[in-house]
């Protein structure tokens, strides 16, 4: 797998920063379209090839790691032109440099490869270092973002040096590279800068919850955004913390990673999950989803000696995967999409190895094959591997991080790895956030840095309370695979029985006779049975004079703990949808998928559905060769029909309505349709899906399947048309499963896609949903206004009401809907509320709560809380 990717690379798109796997070509920043902050990883340094030096080594290719780093001395310049992210510059080129520095003094020693060597990619690494440094020139001594290779900071034509924010991560995830290169070269300015950064952070964490935010103002010190977790723009902060520990030996870092780590597992750890939090307020969620970044966390846990909870995160994250295929780059708390992308992130990859490091056990080894076969099936294309687009539908992106090549082959390999197939001792090395390897014996090697413990400076700690040591594997765990496995096994079914928490009692409930607690879809506010069982939650209805109405908790005034955790739970739904504005039903992305050789399948394009014509949803895919169109606008009856005849029309964007390109294409006996977009250079990357409407007429006539593609990704079919002549491509829903050879016609479907199919046969809604029937609405005399949350000092609180406004034609919704699990309960509370609603969108109803005692407790810390946060955004 990492000789079909370095491969292509090297053939392909070297010396790029980056392949390009669909088009098989090199991407080069300013001649593709801007994917925005993603092209600040992008320097013209041929990133891929010096993120791959170190795993070249590991993977035991010697010879041409020796070939690789020739290249890099010979045509990598670092001088260019262009502005880049001085965090991706440092952990993927920096560091890239360095681990290929220490590996290759590691060969020169053994005495076959590398005699050559003279410390040449050190003195690049040195070189590169010092073209950061400009960065750190603040008064906080945190870094700019971003900088210009040629012209630094600050000059006219560095076009960087105005921007006043960083994210925390990109702020303090310097130290292991910066302090290597010093104690490499001796030059003791980069260490010492990296940690002004890290005592700047420090210091600035909100010191009642001993937590950092994701942004911060790198002039003034005021946190931006005040939102706290483990994922991304914070994660690999609290991961260099531990890590400088280990490499640097300086106890400082240690007592700030407890201490920081003390604070998350008592607020951001709610096992499985990991959810933000306010750093002001660590009893509030920020959100309900997770995003994939913070998979790496289990790893860190494995290094900090805390197994039992990184087994549960992990085996969450796991389950996620074989529902999904890949780890969406968010979900939500309940396993559904967020965000649909994944651009191959190893950090679930890296958390596999650790714990199979710890534990010994062989379920971690199940595990990596499962993310190997996915890859193979759904991710390698015939030039590489492509990130998903989505993975709902199996669509490719035209992207192949450097990532990709330095973490997750490194990471797979060394899990299935014998000592005896590693040339050398892995344990001699630390990994740096980007999988590159340091050596453990810098923190020995031109130790200037003072040893004084800064940390008692900012704060008195009970240092009896933390660990002092490093756990090491080898010794700390028993290699029990039956310990790892009692913990895994509650978790087993946590996603595909994603009801809510209480389900349970729910079921006992209907046992016994008794009703289900109240579920905020089905309130009425003009219900007197509904008003007495909102009184026994604790929960108080009060008439606004702008007609809305207000819901005000107050748990301490249940009936008992058990109807304050349903008050709080109903109040936590209530809050939720009045906050959605309901928003128009958008269809989800389509796919097409080119079948015929030499691509078997293996690329998916992300296409935007019609709103006429055949929906692929509901039947069954269409699968035919394709056909450009004359008149190519297909505006006109065609003058080609024998060529479309049978065939799935290739018809350009632009001229006359959709409709009518799609009767046209229809008549001539076309079994399906692609609009190209006639704007060149547009891609899905870049743009919103694009949406085909009717022409306002009666579209009934069209029974033809129509599909959208972009520019960028419509070229990629006009490309294989030009090259091969007959191509044959797939219309579909959803990307089907394919082998090499796509012997079969038809895949059978995976117990996935049939939980997906039967999910979609069910009624789906956006996230975004009315609050209260109409009909009750004008009963209860609510006015229409605008959705508004008014929080009172110590209680949940919301305010509801009606929205007619309509969601945005160009923006992308999400659809869901009931996991089958659930289906048949909800089916029976639904058929209790008939009465009252003719319809009711079907929502998952309730969260993970926090016991009563618990919440009670929050309440004299929400006082306190709330006014810290008189200037602070919710």
């Amino acid at each position: 797998m990492f000789d079909h990717a370095y491969g292509n690379y090297m053939e392909h798109a070297y010396p790029a920063d980056e392949l390009m796997p669909l088009t098989c070509r090199g991407r080069v920043r300013g001649q593709e379209p801007s994917r925005g902050d993603v092209d600040d990883a992008l320097g013209k340094f041929s990133l891929t090839l010096i993120d791959s030096l170190d795993t070249l080594v590991v993977l035991n290719k010697t010879k041409e790691f020796e070939d690789a780093v020739r290249k890099v001395l010979r045509d990598v310049n670092l001088d260019n032109d262009v502005v880049v992210s001085v965090f991706e510059t440092n952990i993927r080129v920096l560091g890239g440099l360095l681990g290929g520095h220490s590996l290759a003094i590691m060969l020169k020693e053994k005495g076959e490869y590398m005699q050559w060597y003279n410390d040449e990619l050190l003195q690049m690494a040195k070189q590169l270092g010092y073209k950061l440094l400009p960065a750190f020139n603040t008064t906080s001594g945190l870094p700019y973002p971003r900088i210009n290779l040629k012209f630094g900071i600050r000059k006219p034509e560095a076009r960087t040096g105005t921007e006043t924010d960083t994210c925390t991560a990109c702020a303090g995830t310097l130290i292991l590279e910066f302090a290597a290169l010093s104690r490499f070269t001796g030059a003791t300015i980069f260490e010492e800068y990296a940690r002004k950064a890290l005592d700047f952070l420090w210091e600035k964490r909100q010191r009642s919850s001993n937590l950092v935010g994701v942004t911060i103002n790198i002039h003034t010190g005021d946190w931006v955004r005040k939102d706290s977790g483990v994922g991304a723009g914070i994660d690999s902060y609290y991961e260099y913390l531990l890590k400088a520990y280990v490499l640097l030996g300086d106890d400082s870092f240690l007592e700030r990673f407890n201490t920081h780590y003390d604070a998350i597992m008592r607020y951001i750890s709610q096992p499985p999950l990991l959810l933000d939090v306010h750093i002001h307020k660590p009893m509030l969620n920020a959100r309900t989803w997770m995003d994939a970044l913070l998979a790496f966390f289990p790893g860190l846990q494995v290094l900090k000696g805390d197994i039992r909870p990184a087994i549960e995160t992990h085996e969450m994250l796991y389950q996620v995967i074989k529902k999904h295929n890949f780890l969406p780059e968010a979900f939500t708390t309940d396993f559904r999409v967020h965000w649909a992308q994944h651009p191959l992130r190893p950090e679930f990859a890296e958390s596999t190895y650790f714990l199979y490091k710890a534990t010994g056990d062989p379920y971690y080894l199940e595990v990596g094959k499962t993310l190997i076969e996915n890859l193979n099936k759904y991710a390698r294309v015939p030039c590489g591997f492509a990130a998903m687009k989505d993975v709902r539908t199996g669509s490719h992106e035209d992207r192949m991080d450097s990532f990709f090549l330095a973490e997750m082959f490194k990471y797979l390999y060394l899990l299935f790895a014998d000592k005896e197939d590693i040339i050398f001792d892995i344990e001699d090395y630390i990994f740096t956030t980007e999988a590159h390897l340091l050596p453990l014996w810098l923190s020995t090697t031109n130790q200037s840095m003072s040893k004084k413990n800064t940390t008692s400076e900012y704060t008195e700690l009970d240092d009896s309370n933390f660990d002092w040591t490093c756990p090491n594997t080898q010794i700390l765990f028993p290699n029990d695979p039956l310990y790892a496995q009692s913990i895994r096994e509650p978790l087993k079914n946590v996603v595909d029985k994603s009801c809510p928490r209480g389900i349970i009692r729910v079921e006992e409930s209907f046992r016994s006779g008794a009703k289900p607690p109240l579920r905020a879809r089905d309130f009425m506010a003009t219900n007197p049975e509904h008003l007495e069982i909102l009184k026994k939650m604790g929960v108080s209805l009060i008439h606004l004079k702008d007609g809305r109405v207000q819901l005000v908790q107050h748990a301490i005034q249940a009936a008992s703990s058990i109807d304050a955790e349903d008050g709080l739970r109903f109040m936590q739904e209530m809050i939720e949808l009045s906050s959605q504005q309901q928003k128009e039903q958008q269809l989800p992305p389509r796919a097409v998928q080119i079948v015929s050789h030499p691509f078997f399948g293996r690329v998916v394009l992300t296409a935007g559905p019609a709103q006429f014509g055949l929906d692929l949803s509901k039947h069954k895919e269409t699968r035919g060769f394709v056909a450009s169109s004359k008149p190519y606008n297909g505006c006109s009856e065609l003058t080609n029909p024998e060529a479309v005849m049978g065939k799935i029309a290739l018809i350009q964007r632009g001229q006359c309505m959709f409709a009518e390109k799609a009767r046209n294409i229809q008549n001539a006996g076309a079994i399906g349709g692609i609009v190209i977009d006639d704007n060149e250079g547009s891609s899905s990357d870049t743009a919103p899906l694009f949406q085909m409407a009717g022409d306002g007429k009666d579209t009934d006539d069209i029974k033809i399947p129509m599909l959208f593609l972009f520019s960028k990704e419509g070229s990629i079919i006009l490309d294989a048309i030009r090259e091969y002549e007959e191509v044959e491509v797939l219309l579909s829903d959803k990307a089907k499963d394919r082998d090499p050879e796509m012997e079969n016609e038809e895949q059978p479907s995976s117990e996935n896609d049939s939980q997906n199919q039967s999910a979609e046969q069910m009624t789906s809604i956006s996230q975004e949903v009315d609050l209260i029937d109409q009909e009750s609405l004008e009963e209860s005399s609510l006015n229409s206004h605008p959705e508004s949350l008014s929080p009172a000092d110590t209680d949940n609180a919301a305010s509801v009401s009606p929205s007619e406004q309509n969601s945005n034609p160009a923006e992308n919704h999400e659809t869901t809907s009931l996991d089958g699990e659930c289906t048949d309960l909800d089916n029976q509370l639904q058929e209790q509320s008939e009465t009252e609603e003719d319809s009711s969108p079907n929502v998952s109803w309730g969260k993970k709560v926090q016991p009563i005692d618990s919440i009670l407790a929050d309440w004299n810390e929400d006082i306190e809380a709330f006014e810290m946060m008189e200037k602070d955004e919710l």
